[in-house]
Formats: structure tokens, C-alpha cells, sequence
């Protein structure tokens, strides 16, 4: 790809004038002048120590009215130090700023403006996505007229009750922190605030500033020094003696242990120092969505994924250990088998935030992964899990290995379409050099399940997916954020049908930008997921594959998503089988561009092997046999819960939504 795009690190003309103005001198610029200046300064050490980069890669813009008069031009004054690049969807290009900050573990970042009025508004389901995810964007809408006189504005949104609300107050929720500038000189405390939030483990998130036109364009003498180039520090806690000391007297009363490795495992740099702790002490891990790829896959204590769309070794671990070490995850429900799958184990929590930690009413070390799991090493010197315990676990990891093997190169039947897992196999078959080598993407749907169980994750980043706010649309966005932190990388995206036609245009900015993606296009033709739990809730098959939609006269569209491809500038082709699928992925890799290969799935067919039940509430009256008869089956897991012996073979519906 373009180098330029999101690496040039060049001095412009203005910095160096500023560079010398006289020491506490003042410097005049517009609002909009001055933030992308103090934006454009912020530095970061290289991840090899050795240097120093830019902060932010740069700013995703789609201008308007609102944003392009007064930032669109400081952009482009500045558009050397801090790169603009132009998208195609606002939603999409904030998902593709999140994406790049998850693929720096959280230290780089990107900011994200928009107009007034539903480029503003296309930003919150995005803004909730990084809330969820504890992930780091810059988001900057346009806003009204401060000085209202114009008022109503085009794309206005007015309030009947509160004349200083607009539509960028929808994004107060879905912001860790929120300021409207209403005078430049605001961002004086406003700018360090939100570079607080935004490199804080523990307050990490999406930050909004909203800017009214008319402050963006207003001039203000700014100190000079706001400007000066600083080098960003990231903050973590560190443990607190009492809460490392409590843990290790929990731990080590345990005779069967288990780590539950989350997103913090990664975010906070601590992969080598959960797979010390873990081979001291002979304690099996298991891995959440966020944190996969925390420990090798094939490390003879990676007992796979957790949860809802875990391995089978992992659920056997989790629902007979007696102590789980939860290290950077919020425990959220496919996590924890909406709180049955470890009921009767301690729970000791390491995370940055508070919040996050006190999940599964646990024992909280409020600390940053890393820093705890090396406070805990010399303490726990010479204890070790139950030796039986150990090989247990190495038993079991064993076993998941081979049987991972075994689906992901089973040979395509005569007449049958392949599933999820089929595809997963081939995709990684097809890698020359290692499968470490390449990033997966995906989001939403089934995918994330076969992903989360059979995916090979051989170190850190290898493996992104967004599950926390399970977002449809999000995978092809996303995968232009990581392809432009990881340029060197082959970025796989996986995404189904339904994903693709929801947001599908960052192919052209991917092919604009030169950040070639692989992307696989599953068609399995609707919904199939939700069409599969619906259907486990004793639902008709109803609104979600297109054969199960209403229809007019002409029926359900036959969707040709290469030639859809082709015309956003991707090359693209159909694979008929899996054989064609493995041609197409060589062909893919060689290629200068992004390539998109489709593949008819089936959309009933998944992984049989682990999984554990997930809470879906049925309707308690319902016409239908089979509706009353999943109730049932509900109604006796809810007993279930209260009696954690009866979990170990959970009935109910399992299906991966």
C-alpha cells in the first residue's frame, strides 16, 4: 500500500515557524487550526523502543457543511504531519479508525470527523462499539451554530424543550467523554481530557468533541508550548500489595485453577507473561473472544475458546475448576454461559478497571495484566495446580487440537455446500508462509463462533473480532483499519452475506487507498445464525433467510457479490467448491489489490463439537407446540442455574448468534 497514507512523519512549514516563537509566547489560530496542531504533536514510542511515532495515523473525514470549512481546511494545511483520508460511509470509516487502534493493542489511535446532521448521527453505533470494546477513537462531528443566529440550520435537529441540544447529544451515552467547544480557548483542558480518556486502560474508550461551525472558523492567541511535541504516556494501574496479597492466598488454596484470558491480556502486553505464569503453575487457559490469540494455539494449556462458542475442553475445564483467574475480560455472558458455566469456582479478577473486575461478584486486582501477573509470580513461587489437574488440561488441549485438525480438512462431499469450518480450514491451508502471518476480521453472525473454536491463533493480533458489540457491517470497515496498522500483513476478512450487503464500501477506499484485503464472502443466502437460533426457540423459520422473507412477484434477488465487488474496483470470482475456494485464495494472495471470492454455505450446518447454553428468553404463551416446548426446556435451565451440579450437559438452545 501507500506508505505516505498513515506514515509520513514530515515537519511542516507551520511547525517550524512555531518551533521558533519565543518561549511562552502566543500563536493565533482558529479552533479547528489549534486542535489539529495538538493532535499532529502527539508522539508515541515505537513498539521496538527505539523511536518515537505519531499518535494518531491520521483522520478519517467525510466533510460537509458543519466540518469543511473551518477543519477541512486545518486538515489539509496539515495533511503532511496528520493525513486526511476520505471514506465512503461514516459509520464504516469510525469503524475502520477502531479497528487500527485494536490492531496497535490500544497505542495508536485514529480520529474521525463528520457534518452536522446524519454523518454526525452515523457515528453512533460505532461510538457504542469502541464503548463496549474499551477501544480508543477520536471522534469530532460538526455541530450547530454557537452563536444561533442562523438557527435552524440545515440537518438541524431541534429539541422542543432545550435550545442547546443537536444531534451529536445522541452520542453522550455512547461517549466515555463528551465536550462541546464553544470557545477555543476550551481546548486548553478539553484536548488533555480527552487524551486522558483515550490512553487510560481503565476509562478507554470513544471520545467526543463536538464542534459548532462557527468555533471551528473563531481565532484565539493559544500558547505556543500547547504545541510543543510530546511523547504520550499510556496509564495502567499498578497492583496494590493487600489485593496481590488476597489473591494469592485464594489462589493458592485452588487445587484445580483456570485462566480466562480476555482483551486486557493483549491490550496490556501481557501474552509472555500469562504464558510464564501459566507453564509455572501448570494452569490450563482458556481464551474469550477479545483475548484470543493471548496464548499460542498450540501451547499444550491453551485449552481453546470459552464460552457459549467454545471448545469442549475449555467448558470442561471452567465447569469443574474450583478457582478462575480472570485476567482483563468483563466476563459478559457468552463469556460465562450467561453465568453457568463456572458457578461453583472463586473468581479472582484482574483488570484496569474496577467496573470490569467486580463481574461474577469477583475478587478484584485493579491493576494493568501484566503488572499483576508478574506481582503474583514471586509470591506463588513453588506452588502448582493439582498435578492430575495439569494433565487433565493437557489431555484435553491435546484432544481439541486433533479434533480441530479433523473439521477444518474434512474432504468436500458430492452435492453438499460446505459450512464455516470447511472455509476456515482453507483459508489457512492456503497461507505459504505461517499461519501467524495472517489477521482475520470478522464480526457478526455465525462466523465468530467457528472463528472463536477453530481458528489457529499463533501469536498476538492474529485474530480480530469484534464480539462485544457483535455489529453487523463492521468486518470489511474494520479490516481497513488493521491492513493500515498492519501493511505488511495479509488481512483476511471473513464475512457473511448479510455483513457484506449492510456495509460493503470501504472496498472502494480500500482499493483507493492501495490497503489490499482478501475478503470471503460466505453466502448462505439470509440471516442463517438467527435463523438457526429462532428456530431453537421453537420459532418458524421466518424473516431471515430470503427464502423465508416476504417477496414480490419476481422472488428473492440472485446476488452476484463478485460482480458487486468488481464495480467498487476490487478484483473478484466465485468459487463453486472448496477446491476452486483454495485456486481463488492463491490467486488472491499474488494479487496487487483487494480481492473479494464468494462461496455458497450451508445455512444450517455448524460445529456440533463444544458450545454451552446461552440465556434467550422464550415466550412464556405461545399458539405453538414448539414454542411451548423450547419454554420448557427454558424454564428447567433457569432452575438449572440455581443448582450448579446439573450444568455439566446443558440443554437449551446453543446456537452462536
Amino acid at each position: 500500500m501507500n506508505q505516505r497514507v498513515l506514515h509520513h512523519d514530515a515537519a511542516s512549514a507551520n511547525d517550524a515557524s512555531l518551533a521558533r516563537a519565543t518561549p511562552g509566547g502566543t500563536i493565533r489560530l482558529t479552533a479547528a487550526q489549534a486542535l489539529v496542531r495538538y493532535l499532529a504533536a502527539q508522539r508515541v514510542t515505537t513498539e521496538d523502543g527505539q523511536g518515537t511515532e505519531p499518535l494518531f495515523g491520521g483522520v478519517f473525514a467525510i466533510f460537509g457543511h458543519g466540518n469543511v470549512a473551518g477543519l477541512g481546511e486545518a486538515l489539509y494545511q496539515h495533511r503532511e504531519e496528520l493525513p486526511t483520508v476520505r471514506a465512503h460511509n461514516e459509520q464504516a470509516m469510525a469503524h475502520s479508525a477502531i479497528a487500527y487502534a485494536k490492531a496497535h493493542m490500544r497505542r495508536r489511535m485514529m480520529a474521525v470527523t463528520t457534518s452536522i446532521g446524519p454523518g454526525a448521527t452515523n457515528l453512533v453505533t460505532a461510538a457504542a462499539l469502541a464503548h463496549v470494546n474499551r477501544l480508543p477513537v477520536l471522534l469530532l462531528p460538526g455541530d450547530i451554530f454557537v452563536s444561533r443566529a442562523p438557527d435552524p440550520v440545515l440537518q438541524q435537529v431541534e429539541d422542543f424543550h432545550d435550545g442547546g441540544v443537536s444531534a451529536n447529544d445522541a452520542l453522550k451515552p455512547v461517549s466515555r467523554y463528551f465536550d462541546r467547544i464553544v470557545h477555543p480557548a476550551q481546548l486548553l483542558n478539553a484536548l488533555p481530557r480527552a487524551l486522558r480518556v483515550l490512553t487510560d486502560a481503565a476509562l478507554c474508550g470513544p471520545v467526543t468533541l463536538a464542534l459548532p461551525q462557527d468555533v471551528q472558523a473563531q481565532a484565539w492567541d493559544f500558547p505556543v508550548s500547547f504545541f510543543a511535541p510530546r511523547v504520550v504516556t499510556f496509564y495502567a494501574p499498578a497492583p496494590r500489595a493487600d489485593e496481590i496479597e488476597a489473591a494469592c492466598t485464594r489462589l493458592r488454596e485452588a487445587r484445580r485453577p483456570l485462566i480466562v484470558a480476555g482483551g486486557g491480556v493483549l491490550y496490556g502486553r501481557a501474552a509472555d507473561a500469562l504464558q510464564r505464569f501459566a507453564a509455572a503453575h501448570g494452569i490450563p487457559v482458556a481464551e474469550t473472544q477479545a483475548g484470543k490469540g493471548s496464548l499460542a494455539w498450540n501451547d499444550p494449556l491453551n485449552a481453546g475458546a470459552l464460552g457459549v462458542t467454545g471448545s469442549p475442553a475449555a467448558s470442561a475445564l471452567a465447569h469443574d475448576a474450583d478457582c478462575v483467574l480472570a485476567v482483563g475480560t468483563r466476563l459478559q455472558d457468552f463469556t460465562t454461559g450467561s453465568n453457568t458455566l463456572f458457578t461453583q469456582a472463586d473468581v479472582v479478577a484482574i483488570n484496569a478497571n474496577a467496573f470490569d473486575g467486580l463481574k461474577h461478584r469477583g475478587q478484584v486486582v485493579e491493576a494493568d495484566a501484566r503488572l499483576a501477573l508478574e506481582a503474583l509470580a514471586e509470591p506463588l513461587q513453588g506452588w502448582h495446580a493439582e498435578r492430575a489437574w495439569t494433565a487433565r488440561a493437557h489431555k484435553l488441549a491435546a484432544g481439541w487440537r486433533e479434533t480441530v485438525h479433523t473439521l477444518t480438512h474434512a474432504p468436500q462431499r458430492d452435492a453438499v455446500l460446505p459450512y464455516e469450518g470447511d472455509v476456515i480450514g482453507a483459508v489457512q491451508r492456503s497461507c505459504a508462509n505461517s499461519p501467524t502471518h495472517d489477521i482475520v476480521v470478522c464480526a457478526a453472525g455465525t462466523l465468530p463462533a467457528e472463528l472463536h473454536k477453530l481458528w489457529r491463533a499463533g501469536q498476538p493480533g492474529a485474530y480480530h473480532v469484534e464480539y462485544g458489540y457483535s455489529c453487523m457491517g463492521y468486518e470489511i470497515a474494520g479490516g481497513l483499519g488493521v491492513k493500515l496498522a498492519r501493511p505488511a500483513r495479509d488481512v483476511i476478512v471473513m464475512v457473511g452475506d448479510g455483513s457484506y450487503l449492510m456495509m460493503n464500501s470501504e472496498i472502494a477506499t480500500s482499493v483507493m487507498l492501495g490497503a489490499k484485503l482478501i475478503v470471503v464472502v460466505l453466502d448462505n443466502r439470509g440471516y442463517g445464525c438467527i435463523n438457526r437460533l429462532q428456530q431453537a426457540c421453537g420459532g418458524a423459520p421466518f424473516n431471515n433467510l430470503l427464502a423465508d422473507c416476504m417477496q414480490g412477484p419476481l422472488g428473492a434477488p440472485q446476488i452476484d457479490f463478485a460482480a458487486h465487488a468488481r464495480a467498487l474496483g476490487a478484483q473478484a470470482e466465485h468459487a463453486a467448491n472448496l477446491a476452486e475456494l483454495e485456486a481463488a485464495l492463491q490467486r488472491a494472495r499474488a494479487a496487487e489489490r483487494t480481492y473479494v471470492i464468494s462461496i455458497d454455505t450451508d445455512p444450517a450446518r455448524t460445529t456440533d463439537e463444544g458450545g454451552w447454553w446461552w440465556e434467550v428468553a422464550v415466550p412464556e404463551v405461545s399458539t405453538r407446540a414448539s414454542v411451548r416446548a423450547a419454554r420448557a426446556k427454558y424454564d428447567a435451565q433457569l432452575a438449572a442455574r440455581a443448582e450448579p451440579d446439573s450444568l455439566a450437559d446443558p440443554a437449551g438452545p446453543t446456537d452462536n448468534a
